[in-house]
Order: structure tokens, then sequence, then C-alpha cells
């Protein structure tokens, strides 16, 4: 029986896949085309599935032959020397020799004794001109490679072949693709800065590669379609389609695994064998009290740059609408660790899954450092019901500012004030419910709130003082999304870092919604 799968190639016979011919199409004619491209992608977002999917696809084909490779399973003593690697590429294309049965190809190979990368090039010009098809050379997880200068030598010798070929004075590769998370323009950032002659890339042969690997809703469908069949589990496929794709932004990783956790831990529990738009919810809220490798990279990847973890502090805490501009290294960093992504000209986070995980992660690291003891009791804020009592919560936390920030606080309190509530707000709710935030862009930089606990809904805005215009726009706002969330009471927590500043709350109705407002 087939299973939704995380880790690792994932196999059409044994796995629910997203279909993605229309992503194999496009990349295929890039190989027909005879062009040299770079596919670079963060971890896990389905690389190595892809390229497997090709080279089955171009193994059909009668005038193609693939030679695939990868660095991920050589040694770093394969790169210490120009012999070494040699020796270990040769091995490689022939095994993928001997599986294909080419007998004359590998006998090319097999008396040659290459010592260096220009000799290299030569014995490729035999091997391409003994064989009757197309070699198109395949090599995952490039950069692994241990000695960059080495690597670049090989490429050059790619390029030097390549542009005579272009000249009819050479044979070699008809395509080349190289697989990994940086761009061979990228692979400067692993090199010593001082080292000039590094920066000028061999690879400006390349075509770029616009291929959006990422999952839209339509396509996540074929793989529900595909799983409701076969397991005869009742799935509204568009609309769970589209749920999971708002949650991930169709990260390949992400949606898979939202699936899984569904199938094998969601649905066992319940009598009725079907997925509904709750399920999607609670297994968002598993993943992100999970540990995974995926996650772990992420974390990693912010706390090793300082200004990457400020640019997502102030796009995901402070609301700052920020243009999108490939050029800034920052930006370009980021992007390559699949932390951002482009939307609509602006620089966000890649998906609302990353964006609630960082936020706990910053709002874990804050609440350490806070002593909240004797405001934040779950207990005391549970109604006889078993729901909330949002309004005492609200209170509580306009008493826990009032009496722990002074004004030597103040400009703590400006950076972070509403982070210190999202990490006020979290012991009181772990366990029961779940926070998700939505970054409404505007003058009052707003953050919303959406916390479920049980089955109940609240939304809390989240904004800065501006003064008593942008406050009215702001309520407006805030009633138009209750509506939207068919909810008939709202929360607003605005910071007011004025000093005449009045703690005070008042009870606002705006547009038919009622709005709880406190001001700290």
């Amino acid at each position: 029986m087939k299973e939704f799968n995380v880790t690792g190639t994932c196999i059409p016979e044994r796995h629910y896949m997203v279909d993605i011919k229309n992503k194999l199409d496009q990349i295929e004619s890039l190989v027909e085309k005879g062009k040299y491209f770079t596919i670079n992608r963060p971890r896990q977002y389905g690389k190595t599935t892809t390229i497997f999917l090709l080279s089955k696809r171009l193994a059909k084909r009668k005038d193609y032959l693939v030679i695939s490779i990868s660095f991920e399973g050589m040694s770093s003593k394969v790169f210490s020397a120009e012999e070494s690697f040699i020796k270990s590429f040769l091995r490689e294309i022939k095994r993928n020799l001997k599986l294909r049965n080419e007998t004359d190809l590998i006998k090319v190979l097999e008396d040659a004794e290459i010592e260096n990368i220009d000799e290299l090039g030569y014995l490729l010009t035999d091997l391409i001109l003994t064989s009757n098809k197309e070699l198109v050379l395949i090599i995952d997880e490039v950069d692994k490679s241990s000695n960059n200068q080495l690597f670049l030598d090989f490429l050059g010798m790619l390029r030097s072949k390549y542009l005579l070929a272009q000249r009819e004075e050479d044979k070699t590769f008809h395509s080349v693709i190289l697989v990994g998370v940086h761009d061979v323009k990228n692979l400067k950032l692993k090199l010593r800065p001082n080292d000039e002659r590094k920066y000028n890339s061999p690879w400006n042969i390349a075509v770029d590669f616009d291929v959006d690997l990422s999952f839209n809703p339509n396509e996540i469908a074929t793989m529900l379609k595909e799983y409701k069949e076969e397991r005869e589990v009742e799935v509204d496929v568009m609309e769970v389609a589209k749920k999971i794709h708002y949650y991930t932004s169709g990260h390949p990783y992400l949606v898979s695994k939202l699936a899984k956790v569904i199938d094998e831990k969601i649905l066992p529990q319940k009598e009725n064998k079907s997925w509904d738009l709750k399920d999607i919810e609670e297994a968002v809220k598993i993943i992100l009290n999970k540990g995974s490798v995926n996650f772990e990279s992420l974390i990693k990847n912010l706390e090793n740059n300082q200004e990457l973890y400020q640019l997502v502090y102030e796009l995901i805490m402070e609301g700052q609408n920020l243009s999108y501009n490939p050029d800034n290294p920052i930006i370009n960093l980021g992007e390559l660790y699949g932390v951002f992504a482009k939307k609509n000209g602006r620089l966000k986070v890649h998906n609302r899954v990353y964006e609630q995980r960082i936020y706990n992660y910053m709002s874990s690291k804050l609440e350490t450092t806070l002593d909240m003891k004797g405001y934040n009791f779950r207990e005391n804020f549970i109604k006889t019901d078993g729901y909330l009592d949002f309004k005492k919560i609200l209170r509580k936390f306009q008493l826990f500012i009032k009496e722990q920030y002074s004004d030597k606080d103040q400009e703590f309190l400006e950076r972070n004030g509403r982070l210190i509530f999202l990490a006020f707000i979290k012991p009181i709710i772990n366990g029961q419910g779940f926070d998700f935030k939505e970054v409404q862009i505007s003058q009052e930089k707003r953050l919303d709130v959406v916390i479920t606990y049980l089955d109940e809904k609240y939304v809390v805005e989240l904004k800065i003082w501006r003064g008593e215009k942008y406050h009215q726009k702001g309520l407006e706002q805030l009633a138009d999304y209750l509506d939207q969330q068919s909810l008939e009471q709202g929360y607003l927590v605005s910071f007011n870092f004025n000093q005449n500043k009045e703690y005070k709350e008042e009870e606002i109705t705006k547009n038919g919604k009622d709005i709880f407002a406190v001001w700290v």
C-alpha cells in the first residue's frame, strides 16, 4: 500500500505523489534545446525526486543517454586532488553505462589513464563521438564538493567544450544539469573573500531555470485524488488542496508532511474516515510542536546569521512592508535557504508554517528572559464552560506591562511589545489551543493573531498607537476581518508609547462587531 513520503526520493509505485508532468515538460524542453542549467532550491524542495523522474522520462527515449551522478556519496578525499576526483567521476559514469548495457562506451573508458582535468575533457570527446545518442549529464548535490577550486576547474572544462562545440570544433554533452542548494554563482559564498579570481563564474553559459518546483492547489489535488480513490477515504479534494496550499505555499516537503500526519496520526482517531479542514489545522499544530530536520535547518540558518534574523524579525513581528530585491545579499541568502519568497513584488516569509515556527522560536527565546509568574497561570483564565475568558487575559497582560515595565524599559517594550504578548499568551493556550498570525500591512503595522482554543476562535489585533485617525481605520479593518472569519467579537491591544499614556479599556461597536480594546 502506498504512503505519503517525506524522506528521500519519492517513487510513484510506492508513494502518493503530486503530478508534476507540467514541470517535467518544461525541464525536458530545456534539455531538448541543449541547454545547460542549474536547479538550485532549498533543502527538501523536491529537487532529487524531480531529476529522478526526469531521468526516467529521458531514459524511455531512444535519442538520449542519461548519466546521473551525485556528489553526496563521495568522500571529502575524492575532492582532495584532480586524480582522485577524475577517478571517482569516471567510475560513476561507468556505473551508469553498465546499468544501461552501453558496452561500447565502457570500452572507451576502461583503458584510459587520466591525470588532469584537461585530459578528462579529451576523453569525454571520445566518449561522445562513440555514442549514437545525445548524452545528458546530471550532477546532484553539486555544492557538496569540499574543494571549490577543483570543481570550478571542472566546470571551466565543461564550459570550454560547450563553446567549442557551438563552433563545431568539439563534441560535448548535449545538456548538463547541476542540482543543489547553491547556484554555481553562489558557490563564491563558500570561497575565501580575497580570492577574486574565483568570483568569475565558469558557468555563465547556463540559462536561467525558471521552473516553479512548488505545488499549486491543482497539483496538490492530483495527489489527494489518487489517495482518495485508492484508500476510499472521503476528501473534498479541491477544498483540502487549497487549505494545504494556504499554510504551505506549496512547499513540497510541507505539503507531503501535512498529508502524512492527517493520514497516519489524525485519521485513525476518527470514527468517520474522512478529511476536513479542521484536520489540516490540527496537522499544522502537530508538526509545529515536533522537531524535524527541515525546521532545525530553518532555525539554524537564522541563528547563524544575525542580519538574516533581524530582517525576518522585522517582517514577522513588526509587519515591515519591504520590497523584494534579489541584489540585496541578505534577501538573496534568505531565499537561498528557503526562508523568503517574492509575492506580488514584496518580500515575505515563504509560507505560514515557517512563519509560525519562527514566531514560536522567537517568542520562546523571549519567554525564557521574562518573569511572568503570577500573571499568565492558565487556570485563572478558564471559564466554567471550559473556554477562555479573553477579556481577563487582556486585562492581566495590561497589568503585567504596567507593573513590570518602567520608563527605562520603553525602548525595549517598543521593539518587543507584540512579541511579549505572544510569549504571554503561549502558556495559557498551550496544549488546548493554537495561535496563528496574519500580518496586515498598513501604516499602523498591525499584527492579527488568530487563536483557536477547543472549538472557539479569538481574533486579537496588535498595533502601535498612532493617533485617533489610524485607530478608527484599524477598527474598520478589524471589523472586516472578523466578518471574514464569521465572528462577532474581536479584541484589540494598542501599544501606546506616549509619555502621558493611559492604561485603559473600552467596549467598542464597529460595523456591527463588538471589539474589546485595551491600551498598554
